[in-house]
């Protein structure tokens, strides 16, 4: 084969970078290739710069080269580690937004189930109610009337959040009275949401879970530019008029200046089904309209959740439907969680790790 610039690209394009999991080409990692005879250099940039993963890399260049060109190619490879920026919340494992377009599709209700059908299935989560103005998740977990207290943790003032089924939680309905209402301009609330994230005390979790206010607001833009989400899940009822805000929803996060990988949708009150009558199902709000809009996005439909007055009358008594082993609700709301889970692994699997948005003019592309 040719000694050329494309053809020591395509040798390479076999050794993948362990922490990203794809190719160095592809990465775009390969860069300063110089052919002087028989001789080559080249540079490559790797996500861990520990002498060993660089010795690693280094070795498997050489073998690419070797395999297609033989032996007699002297190959000189400048391995250069890439910073690695300071993980925000180290301890907490992935992220997740929970999201709607539109007010009343049940969001909370998504929220909160998702979060304590995670720790049936053993993970350690949290949840924040991130809703500033409709905080639902202290009447949902039965703790309305918890008053956050403060500890001292390496020196700093840090917030314990409540803790109920498993879920530690915090709310800004937890510095309120029940019955108080919230009148805060836009950067209030979203000073109080930073708040929540980082100065609580959340301990090690595999899921923090943000059960964010309708729309597409300050709080969203916030949390882009201050987090690295995981993913964000959008909820929508299957009626055309929540559906098209539901796609305003998703188009705001695939925004090339957000960029958020949206892990799916989940169609909540698919379906009315009596006590009564537990196999018919009646489609008040219209028919599999969440699953078309996945299908147009090209993302995975999640779940279908029916209405079912135990769901709601679970939420009004502090104790989510998905904790009813056996019953339609929590087959639905567990089969919700299984398939997250195994969306968010592949998501960590094929894509790149998520990046706070640091551009300026993200309102502007929003508006």
């Amino acid at each position: 084969m040719t000694l050329s610039e494309q053809n020591i690209l395509k040798a390479l394009s076999n050794v993948i970078e362990p922490d990203l999991k794809k190719d160095i080409v592809d990465l775009n990692l390969v860069s300063d290739i110089i052919i002087d005879k028989n001789n080559i250099s080249f540079s490559v940039k790797i996500h861990n710069s520990a002498l060993h993963a660089k010795k690693r890399i280094k070795e498997a260049c050489e073998f690419a080269i070797e395999r297609v060109y033989g032996k007699n190619i002297l190959c000189e490879i400048n391995i250069i580690g890439m910073k690695t920026p300071k993980k925000i919340l180290p301890n907490i494992d992935n992220i997740i937004a929970v999201a709607s377009g539109k007010g009343g599709v049940g969001k909370s209700t998504i929220a909160s189930n998702l979060a304590v059908g995670l720790t049936k299935k053993g993970f350690k989560v949290g949840l924040i109610d991130a809703d500033i103005y409709g905080p639902s998740s202290p009447l949902m977990f039965d703790c309305q009337h918890y008053r956050p207290v403060s500890s001292q943790k390496n020196g700093k003032q840090l917030i314990s959040p409540a803790e109920n089924y498993g879920v530690k939680i915090l709310s800004i309905g937890f510095f309120a009275e029940i019955n108080q209402a919230i009148v805060w301009r836009g950067p209030m609330a979203v000073k109080a949401l930073n708040q929540l994230l980082f100065d609580a005390d959340w301990g090690e979790l595999d899921y923090l879970i943000i059960d964010t206010p309708p729309g597409t607001g300050d709080i969203h833009l916030s949390l882009v530019q201050s987090l690295p989400l995981t993913g964000v899940v959008i909820v929508s009822t299957p009626q055309n008029i929540a559906l098209a805000d539901a796609q305003k929803a998703v188009n705001m996060f695939q925004l090339d200046t957000i960029n958020i990988p949206v892990l799916g949708i989940i169609e909540n009150m698919s379906w009315f089904t009596p006590k009564e009558l537990p196999d018919n199902k009646y489609y008040i709000f219209g028919k599999n309209g969440a699953e078309n809009l996945a299908k147009s996005f090209k993302i995975p439909l999640l779940a279908q959740i029916p209405l079912i007055q135990s769901i709601r009358e679970s939420g009004d008594a502090g104790r989510p439907a998905v904790m009813q082993n056996g019953t339609i609700s929590n087959i639905a709301f567990m089969t919700m969680c299984e398939n997250i889970i195994e969306r968010v692994k592949w998501r960590k699997e094929n894509l790149n790790p998520t990046k706070i948005v640091e551009t300026q003019d993200t309102k502007a592309n929003c508006s």
